[in-house]
């Protein structure tokens, strides 16, 4: 089968033939349909994550939709032919073994959730990891509700992701980015209000901001911005360490949280609400074998929303 391989620091992924994978007790073999680009696997190709990676060389790619082929020792609650999805994880497929940019795949079936009939394949990859982690930041960490007000700050693939799960929650949304293309195409899926700096968002009783950010300077204009007893969420990790006004944290009564991943119950909810029409990610479709020039394009700084591979197969 035809795979991209990651082999070392500031390589790009290397298009090799290597065998069909067979599964193991407990695990199910995956024909991949589709899969999700994502920004971390730039930085494993640029050593930043590298050393989370389960082995190395590796097969990279840990956003996974398609048909199961094969059905390991132990597995009850799937069948050969049913559309699946893999939820991401740094104990899943693309990041502890061998993952979706390739032909087959396997994953253990605890991380597999069934794709709904009216959710594509495309769709579904994109939901095993921006999906499913802008979902737990916001429905399970930032507690959004029906009539919130949300500012999501970093309008970026993941961003952009959680703008419509906040939308899709039944938010009234507001976004910040510096992009002017990337606020445009937050406005367009009907987020009220764009602007370049969380800050100028003050007057409007914010009850949630979610950083997808993650600077000294985004997490500190979140303080400012959000309404007193709101909450504040960071996800992003632009930076290592940064300084917080103390003062302004305390006297409003805030809550900040953190928020990683998610599990497959968020998985089944993000894949529930592409299919019920509440969520219609940005997605851009690109061949199989254009995954290393899409890296390359994250990389740069040149996408707008996500970019998902199709492997015809």
């Amino acid at each position: 089968m035809k795979a991209w391989q990651f082999t070392e620091v500031n390589k790009p992924l290397e298009l090799i033939e290597a065998p069909e994978p067979t599964p193991g007790k407990d695990e199910v073999k995956i024909k991949v349909k589709a899969s999700g680009l994502c920004h971390s696997d730039v930085g494993v190709i640029e050593g930043v994550t590298t050393p989370s990676l389960g082995k190395i060389p590796m097969i990279l790619g840990h956003e996974i939709a398609g048909v199961i082929t094969e059905l390991g020792e132990g597995v009850t609650d799937f069948e050969v032919g049913d559309r699946v999805a893999v939820r991401a994880g740094a104990d899943a497929p693309g990041s502890a073994t061998d993952g979706g940019y390739a032909e087959f795949t396997v994953s253990p079936s605890k991380f597999v959730v069934k794709i709904p009939d009216n959710v594509d394949f495309i769709s579904a990859a994109s939901a095993t990891d921006g999906g499913m982690t802008s979902y737990h930041a916001l429905s399970v960490t930032g507690q959004v509700k029906e009539g919130d007000k949300v500012a999501i700050v970093g309008l970026g693939g993941l961003g952009l992701y959680g703008a419509q799960i906040a939308l899709g929650l039944g938010a009234t949304v507001y976004g910040v980015d510096i992009k002017e293309e990337s606020r445009k195409a937050a406005e367009q899926m009907g987020v009220k209000n764009c602007v370049k700096d969380v800050r100028e968002l003050a007057d409007e009783e914010i009850d949630v901001v979610v950083d997808f950010v993650g600077y000294e300077t985004t997490l500190s204009g979140s303080i400012e911005a959000v309404r007193p007893n709101g909450r504040v969420v960071l996800i992003g990790l632009g930076g290592s360490e940064g300084k917080i006004n103390i003062f302004k944290f305390v006297t409003k009564s805030l809550t900040m949280a953190s928020s990683i991943g998610g599990t497959t119950d968020d998985l089944k909810a993000v894949l529930e609400l592409i299919g019920n029409g509440d969520v219609k990610p940005l997605l851009h479709q690109i061949k199989f074998d254009e995954i290393s020039e899409g890296l390359q394009q994250l990389a740069d700084n040149k996408v707008t929303g996500r970019l998902v591979a199709v492997i015809d197969n």
